[in-house]
């Protein structure tokens, strides 16, 4: 029994600091905050560079939004990646520059942002370079605000980034929705409050030209924008997080493409924990480097399913031990993250999800989270280790 003991304190502890860094940053992003001005500097000039595969049907909307907050001084620069439509044509016909890519081996967003790159490099870099993906709409002022807080800070920056589910979406994607808003919105902004970086999420960063073109961008990993924020923390310069900035999208209509999504998101997330979370660790505190310690931390707590599945196991297996071991220590602690994790998920609700589920729909969560056990298992047997566009109709 000593050693059951001894393995459930363990799992207790590695459970412990995601959940409780979860807590933290859902406590804290609920305190009052009010908007930051737009950094006073003259506004630097700007490169938007949009990755797209097959975009065609969409790519008219991204185009329209970015267009309205340009300058003259301003470029858009579409990459048609490995594209079969003509996501090229339309592109040019909205007034972007489009270049065109075709390598059948090298496939991926990484490797398509780094095409765009060694173009900017040959055709007057600008001072700061914003990626948006081409189907992300930009609410106002969004462009001014990265661009002018990229070149005070010398660091990257991210833009809050919100989907949305379709009209006709089913409790499925609201839950999701939901679990998407606690992750870029509520974590991202209680760690903000505390000064402390985010974690780049693909669209809605802008980057110093100084340090984008050193950057290792034609990576080829399934979460690119994860390891490249790391990357740059790494260096001292951890990524901000802008919340007055907003970049939306919408969850596909196609349950085929909602699945491959967050397949890729997921397992992605999930092999970032654990091949580099322990070595990114241990380099962040021999280095005394916090914001890289941050982040870490912040990366190494799952998707939120899959840690309230863990802790809810925990906590199973804790009152069965209670009840035959009859000792109440260290058995009550399994129980206290649950009752602490739902806490903190509830608290979220209150602020960031009552628009997006009623309290009735979010009983169904846990129907939700059984339901992507095989999503966890799948990274165990057979994880996705390609990056693969999700199908949107």
């Amino acid at each position: 029994m000593i050693a059951v003991q001894i393995l459930f304190i363990i799992c207790v502890m590695l459970l412990a600091i995601p959940v409780l860094v979860f807590s933290i940053q859902i406590l804290v992003s609920l305190l009052p905050y009010r908007h930051q001005a737009v950094p006073s500097s003259q506004r630097p000039s700007i490169a938007i560079l949009i990755p797209a595969h097959n975009e065609q049907h969409g790519i008219t909307a991204t185009l329209d939004s970015i267009k309205q907050q340009l300058e003259p001084q301003d470029r858009v620069v579409v990459i048609a990646d490995n594209c079969s439509d003509a996501t090229a044509t339309v592109a040019r016909n909205n007034g972007a520059i489009a270049i065109e890519r075709s390598d059948a081996v090298r496939r991926g967003k990484s490797y398509a942002l780094d095409f765009g790159m060694r173009y900017l490099e040959n055709n007057e870099p600008p001072e700061v370079v914003v990626i948006i993906d081409a189907d992300c709409l930009l609410q106002a002022g969004t462009l001014t605000q990265l661009a002018n807080l990229a070149l005070d800070s010398n660091r990257p920056v991210q833009a809050l980034y919100l989907m949305y589910s379709p009209p006709s979406a089913g409790l499925k994607t609201k839950i999701a929705e939901f679990a998407w808003a606690v992750k870029n919105w509520a974590r991202a902004l209680g760690y903000h409050r505390l000064n402390l970086p985010c974690q780049l999420m693909g669209t809605g960063m802008a980057f110093p030209w100084a340090l984008i073109q050193k950057a290792n961008l034609a990576s080829g990993h399934i979460v690119e924008d994860l390891k490249l924020g790391l990357d740059f923390a790494e260096q001292g310069h951890a990524p901000l997080f802008c919340p007055e900035a907003v970049v939306t999208s919408t969850f596909p209509l196609n349950n085929e493409g909602v699945k491959s999504q967050r397949t890729r998101w997921e397992h992605g997330h999930l092999a970032m924990i654990v091949k580099e979370g322990p070595t990114l660790l241990f380099k962040s505190i021999t280095k005394l480097n916090l914001g890289m310690f941050a982040l870490v931390l912040d990366l190494c707590v799952p998707p939120l399913a899959l840690l309230t599945l863990l802790v809810t196991a925990l906590a199973m297996t804790a009152i069965v031990l209670l009840l035959v071991t009859k000792a109440l220590l260290p058995w009550l602690l399994g129980i206290s993250l649950l009752l602490l994790l739902g806490l903190a998920v509830l608290l979220a609700w209150t602020k960031f999800g009552k628009s997006i589920l009623s309290i009735s729909h979010l009983t169904y969560a846990p129907i939700y989270m059984l339901a992507k056990i095989p999503l966890y298992l799948k990274f165990i047997i057979k994880r996705q280790v390609e990056w693969v566009r999700s199908k949107r109709d």
